[in-house]
């Protein structure tokens, strides 16, 4: 019965079993992280090699003999190393592990005779082969910028290591050398040089051993990522692309964000049918998808289904970006999955709009303002825009950009004016002047995406920092009101982020933590555009659309934001490149159908 108590044979035959072999790489790259930092510290703290705590890190991984201080402090470091990837299942990260163990077992027995430290190894080794079905992640899509990364990062962590480890023996050291003697003792060492530092008796060589084996640990790990094969980044091929765009012109009126898959800085898999797919982007081991899947809505299941396939081949965390609230109960309901409220869709249906009222009046006060200035708008579909004008809208688009990267994933197309997004739709501000600028008359610029044959939705807004306030209230204005002509029934408008939280936390009668978790997002509003961002989207007054992310676990949902954060362009953990070094985009592609109509125009 489920509530007997387990004999006494069962808990041994539990205990035997051990743990469960689904826990069993976290346990393992625990195990790894400790064993690393208590080798560091017995390699570079002398004192802490005599202590108590030593006589465990004798018997542990990483204490190799008269070497003891080099060898430990290189294979802490690579114990450390290799810690994250045995925790999400790396297949490298176990063999490198397998290799190690060994390798430290055969050296706490050879130059330590220490018994209980090669077995300890060994006991440590045991698991990984007994759990070797587990470690099955293929590895991360990478590129050889990663080897840059590294070569900064471990030469930043090596110099400030070998500081600690050139002042750890103050009773030894001849004088009293200064800080820049210090730092040029362990440049020098790093590169297997002496330094001006003088020590007495052996002291030198445990340094100069520390010094080198940290050095050479940055040197080896640089040229196995600058020379290990490169993965390209994500990208739509143009085959792809064909099939994502005849799912959007069958299915694509569900969801005002499926335009966006077309991004071609991202991946895509489909259904075993062919008829649905999710296109996503891996960003620090998260699969970040983005809105609802793409097609029949029937055949979603399979291709959500390839999506978690592929997620746990390379052991990347899955996660959902502002899927609809259909959407979100399909991915749970077909994954066990969470969803949280992320915010709210603004969307402004065009036959129920109008500039009159109370509740319009200072937008409509801030169009005739603008328009009495000598401003006057076009809205066109990208299509009926000559190449010229094209090419200064693209211009003036990025220099007006506000950062040096362009923002936007889940929401944003990334490109303006390709031949294959005729249907696109741009709306532009222009003034007459007597002396035009560098982009003509042209002071602001919004393009929509199509949202089914009868939407769209909101791509970017740029407009000339020297111009008029209230440009984007004026450009949104006149293309509601031509959407009509247009045969625009909807319009989707930017995401508010938290939107319930703010509206209903200046309410009266709301309650204390409502808001304090008020004031929070006002507060980071500043760099973020919280607050912001919603108000501007209720001056139109749009009917409010509920947008989820979908997540695995609680402890997931920090690291899903920092990836988010990092795809839509707002954190950067690359190092930053000069200009004339950034990979340029690839050059517009246009498809076939684009293609006849440019002839038949010309014709």
């Amino acid at each position: 019965m489920s509530g007997e108590v387990p004999s006494r044979s069962g808990w041994a035959r539990r205990v035997v079993r051990g743990p469960r072999p689904e826990a069993a790489p976290a346990l393992v790259g625990r195990a790894c992280a400790g064993v690393g930092v208590l080798d560091i510290a017995a390699g570079v703290f002398p004192r802490f090699r005599h202590s108590r705590m030593h006589a465990l890190a004798e018997v542990l991984p990483g204490s190799l003999g008269p070497f003891a201080a080099a060898l430990s402090l290189s294979v802490g470091v690579l114990l450390l190393l290799l810690a994250h990837g045995l925790k999400r299942r790396k297949r490298r990260a176990w063999r490198a592990a397998v290799a190690l163990l060994p390798a430290g077992a055969v050296s706490q027995f050879v130059y330590r005779h220490s018994v209980i430290g090669a077995l300890i190894s060994l006991a440590l080794f045991v698991p990984l082969v007994l759990h070797r079905d587990e470690f099955k992640a293929l590895p991360d899509p990478r590129s050889r910028w990663r080897a840059l990364a590294n070569f900064v990062l471990m030469s930043a962590g090596s110099l400030a290591l070998g500081l600690v480890i050139v002042s750890a023996h103050p009773e030894r050291t001849i004088g009293d050398p200064s800080l820049a003697d210090r730092i040029t003792h362990v440049l020098y060492g790093l590169f297997g040089f002496e330094g001006p530092v003088d020590y007495e008796g052996s002291t030198s060589w445990t340094v100069a051993f520390s010094l080198g084996a940290l050095g050479l640990i940055t040197a080896v790990t640089t040229i196995y990522l600058a020379f290990r094969p490169e993965h390209p980044a994500a990208h739509l091929t143009e085959e792809d692309e064909t099939r994502l765009r005849a799912l959007l012109e069958k299915h694509g009126a569900r969801d005002s964000l499926g335009h966006f898959a077309l991004r071609r800085d991202k991946a895509v898999v489909f259904s075993p049918s062919g008829k649905a797919a999710v296109t996503y982007r891996v960003v620090s081991g998260v699969m970040l998808a983005s809105g609802d899947p793409i097609g029949d809505v029937e055949a979603w299941p399979g291709a959500i289904e390839r999506f978690m396939d592929e997620a746990k081949a390379h052991s990347w965390t899955p996660a959902v970006m502002g899927c609809s609230e259909t959407g979100g109960e399909v991915w749970t309901r077909e994954t066990g999955l969470d969803a949280l409220e992320l915010g709210d869709e603004a969307v402004v249906d065009v036959a129920d709009f109008s500039l009159a009222g109370r509740a319009m009046r200072n937008v409509r006060q801030m169009v005739k303002r603008i328009e009495r200035a000598g401003y006057e708008t076009r809205v066109r579909r990208i299509r009926d825009v000559g190449e010229a004008e094209l090419d200064r809208i693209r211009r003036a688009a990025e220099d007006w950009r506000g950062t040096d990267t362009e923002r936007g994933f889940s929401m944003a197309l990334g490109r303006i004016g390709d031949p294959a997004d005729g249907d696109c739709l741009i709306a532009t501000a222009h003034k007459a002047e007597d002396e035009p600028g560098a982009y003509g008359d042209l002071k602001a610029i919004l393009h929509f995406v199509p949202w089914g044959t009868d939407g769209v939705s909101l791509d970017l807004m740029r407009r000339d920092r020297s111009a008029d306030p209230g440009m984007n209230e004026l450009l949104i204005v006149a293309a509601l009101q031509a959407a009509p002509k247009l045969g625009v029934t909807r319009v989707s408008l930017n995401f508010a982020m938290f939107r319930s939280a703010l509206a209903r936390g200046e309410k009266i009668g709301a309650g204390p933590v409502l808001r304090a978790w008020r004031g929070l997002l006002v507060f980071l509003s500043r760099w973020f555009q919280i607050e912001s961002l919603y108000k501007f989207n209720a001056k139109f007054q749009p009917r409010w659309e509920p947008r989820f992310v979908v997540y695995r676990a609680s402890g997931d949902l920090p690291r899903i934001g920092l990836a988010a954060m990092q795809a839509e362009g707002f954190v950067s953990l690359a190092l930053p490149l000069p200009r004339f070094l950034r990979r340029q985009p690839p050059a517009p592609r246009p498809c076939a159908h684009s293609l006849a109509e440019q002839e038949v125009r010309a014709a």
